[in-house]
C-alpha cells in the first residue's frame, strides 16, 4: 500500500466515517498534526546508541501506550492524529529502519486513528534518502519527520539539497521538529537546563529562518513544510528577517531571496499553548489557511492539553474558525482533496 492509498484509508475511515454519524453535526471533525509516539525500538535505539533523553533534553522521556494515546484522542474529540518520531533525533540507519516498520506496523493496526512520518538518518544523505523511499512507497508514511539540526547541520545547508531534491519529487510533507544546539552552554545557562523552554523554539526558528535565507523553499518548491510550536519565535523575527536579508542581497552578502513567497509556503501547528496570545501573533505573519491542530502529546501531558483544548476550541467556535484549523487546511496539506492552491 503506497502513501496516498493509506492515507486514503485512514483518513476515509475516520473522518469519512465519523461524518456518517448521528452526532457529526455537532461534534467537529479533529486531526491532531503533533503528536508523538514512544516505541520500544526508540527506547531501545537510546540505550545502543548511548543517548540519554533526559540528559540531552532536560526533560525524561515520557512514557506512552497506544491505549492510553487512544483514550486520550477519545476525551479530546480527536479523531485522526499523524503520529512522528520521538526527540532525541536518531541518526543511525538501521534504528531509523527498525523504528519506521514499528510506525508502520502501529498504523496498519489502527488505521483509522493513525498515520505517521517516518524518521530520516540525518545528515547521512545516502540512507535518509533510502529510508524516504522505502517509508513513503513500502511501509505507508505521508511524509518524514527531519530534526531542526541533526550532528550540527541545520535544514537548509546545501549538504542536505540532495535529500530535500527527493523529497520534493514527491512533494513530500516535511515536519520539522527541533533539536538542541550541539554546543549548549549548558552547565550554566539557565534555559539550557529545559530545552522546551526555549532552545526548542530557538533551535526551530534558526532552522526555518536558515532554509528562507538559503532558498530552500524556492528550490524545492513543491515541499509542504509545517513548524511546530505556533511559529516558534517566527512571529517575532518575520519582520526583521526579511527586512535584513533584503539589505545584505543589497550589499552582495547573501543571494537574493523571495522571503514573502518561501514564508508564505509554511504551514504551521498549534502545538504548545495557543490561547490566549500566541494564535494571534501567529496570525500576524500567517494566513488562517497556513495554520493546522497540534497537542504535542505525550510530552504535554494529557490533562494539560486537555485544558488547554477547551480554551482554544472556544475562541474557535467564537471566530468560526473550528473546522478550518482543526480539518480542512489538515486535509488540504494531505492533498486528500485537492492541492493547495
Amino acid at each position: 500500500m503506497n502513501r496516498r492509498e493509506f492515507l486514503k484509508l485512514g483518513l476515509t475511515l475516520a473522518i469519512g466515517g465519523f461524518a456518517m454519524t448521528t452526532h457529526a453535526a455537532t461534534v467537529p471533525r479533529r486531526i491532531d498534526f503533533h503528536a508523538h509516539a514512544i516505541l520500544p525500538s526508540y527506547v531501545d535505539a537510546l540505550k545502543r546508541l548511548g543517548i540519554d533523553a533526559a540528559a540531552e533534553e532536560g526533560f525524561p522521556l515520557p512514557k506512552w501506550n497506544v491505549e492510553e494515546h487512544l483514550q486520550f484522542m477519545n476525551d479530546a474529540g480527536i479523531d485522526f492524529t499523524i503520529l512522528s518520531p520521538a526527540t532525541p533525533h536518531i541518526s543511525d540507519t538501521s534504528a531509523a529502519r527498525a523504528i519506521n516498520e514499528e510506525f508502520a506496523d502501529l498504523c496498519r493496526r489502527f488505521p483509522n486513528k493513525f498515520a505517521f512520518a517516518a524518521l530520516l538518518p540525518l545528515p547521512n544523505v545516502e540512507g535518509s534518502i533510502e529510508e524516504f523511499h522505502y517509508a513513503t512507497e513500502k511501509l505507508g508514511a505521508l511524509g518524514v519527520k527531519v530534526a531542526s539540526n541533526s550532528d550540527g547541520v541545520y535544514l537548509g545547508d546545501e549538504r542536505l539539497d540532495p535529500i530535500f531534491a527527493a523529497l520534493n519529487e514527491k512533494s513530500s510533507l516535511v515536519i520539522i521538529h527541533p533539536s538542541p544546539a550541539r554546543s549548549l552552554p549548558r552547565n550554566v545557562v539557565v534555559t539550557g537546563k529545559v530545552m522546551a523552554l526555549f532552545e526548542y523554539p530557538a533551535d526551530t526558528t534558526r532552522a526555518v529562518l536558515n532554509m528562507l535565507a538559503c532558498g530552500t523553499l524556492e528550490k524545492f518548491p513543491r515541499l509542504k513544510v509545517v513548524v511546530p510550536h505556533c511559529g516558534s519565535f517566527l512571529p517575532y523575527m518575520k519582520q526583521r528577517a526579511g527586512a535584513m536579508f533584503q539589505m545584505l542581497a543589497s550589499m552582495n552578502l547573501m543571494d537574493p531571496v523571495d522571503f514573502a513567497a518561501s514564508f508564505g509556503r509554511l504551514f504551521f501547528d498549534t502545538a504548545g499553548d495557543p490561547m490566549p496570545e500566541q494564535f494571534d501573533m501567529l496570525l500576524k505573519v500567517a494566513s488562517l489557511e497556513q495554520i493546522i491542530f497540534g497537542t504535542d502529546y505525550p510530552y504535554v501531558p494529557a490533562k494539560v492539553v486537555l485544558g488547554r483544548k477547551k480554551l482554544f476550541d472556544d475562541e474557535l467556535a467564537r471566530r468560526g474558525l473550528t473546522e478550518k484549523i482543526y480539518t480542512a487546511n489538515a486535509l488540504n496539506l494531505l492533498s486528500f482533496g485537492g492541492e493547495r492552491k
